[in-house]
């Protein structure tokens, strides 16, 4: 039998892990890894990636920065989240205020020192990374449209920590993070939709809020549209092995979104669209392992030198 004090210890444990949102850390660190293996260094070994005990660091400290970055914007977005979601709000609080600014702290602090023992650059670009995303909860969420453009910047920052670790700067991987950018952007408007009634409370000058539902969802059409060019090149111009599926699929995804989208008018029929594009997204990680799935038949990349 559990202890009254074990009880509360261990609610206090699940309360932290649903303010770091620790279900998405795992998919980014994943992602780290697929993209090293099949498109940031993809004429490596498999194995020698695995191996790589800096690329394991740089890992590491994206998921300690990219949970300390759910920590202050928990922090910051307190009040406005006890309207948007008061469920998840009420677990939240059962960790003070002060010890997640403890915890915050002591995570970067951590994330630091580990880069200490990669780089400089690896320091200063994690720095900048902290310091950004401490800017954008205390700051700039609030703002008309650059709330938006650096929530999508900092979702993409872990991959390009990678891309500066491997220096590999292909266009190929540009028109990638492109598409990434472009389904995260639409996403995060998506969000303001969901969260309007407590951005227009607490005075966040989000989309919907200062434009109207109608203007956002033209936006967010603009938006899914512009997807097809990205799509275009990496389906008809690079060379993306089998991946070219999960490109289709996503077109037909996004179609029906869009129709969705139109229909919509209430929070549970916008949390249902958010929930649709974070499959989209998802199984774009997923799908990185079809540029080459040689790797998943015969591990022929896992053994082979050349």
């Amino acid at each position: 039998m559990l202890t009254r004090k074990s009880k509360l210890f261990l609610t206090k444990i699940f309360s932290f892990f649903s303010v770091i949102r620790g279900y998405n850390i795992w998919v980014v660190a994943l992602a780290q890894y697929l993209a090293a293996i099949f498109i940031l260094a993809s004429e490596r070994r498999a194995l020698d990636i695995l191996l790589d005990w800096q690329l394991f660091l740089i890992v590491i400290a994206s998921s300690l920065t990219i949970a300390s970055g759910y920590i202050i914007n928990n922090f910051y977005d307190a009040q406005k989240d006890l309207i948007n979601r008061p469920r998840k709000a009420m677990i939240d609080r059962l960790v003070s205020q002060t010890t997640k600014l403890r915890v915050y702290f002591a995570i970067n602090f951590l994330v630091v020192v580990l880069m200490s023992f990669v780089s400089w650059r690896a320091v200063l670009f994690f720095s900048c990374y902290i310091f950004l995303i401490w800017f954008y909860s205390h700051k700039l969420k609030k703002l008309f449209i650059i709330g938006n453009l650096t929530a999508a910047l900092l979702a993409i920052l872990p991959f390009f920590g990678i891309l500066m670790y491997y220096k590999n700067f292909k266009s190929v991987i540009f028109v990638h993070a492109t598409f990434l950018m472009l389904l995260i952007l639409i996403r995060e408007i998506i969000k303001d939709l969901e969260n309007i009634e407590g951005d227009f409370i607490n005075e966040y000058k989000t989309i919907p809020v200062l434009l109207g539902e109608y203007k956002a969802k033209s936006i967010i059409t603009i938006l899914t549209i512009a997807t097809v060019f990205p799509v275009y090149y990496l389906t008809d111009v690079y060379e993306v092995g089998l991946m070219d599926i999960y490109f289709y699929i996503s077109l037909m995804l996004l179609i029906f979104f869009l129709v969705q989208l139109w229909k919509s008018h209430t929070k549970e029929s916008y949390v249902k669209l958010h929930f649709l594009l974070k499959l989209i997204i998802v199984s774009g990680v997923f799908s990185i392992v079809l540029i080459e799935p040689s790797v998943l038949i015969h591990g022929k990349k896992l053994i082979s030198t050349y």
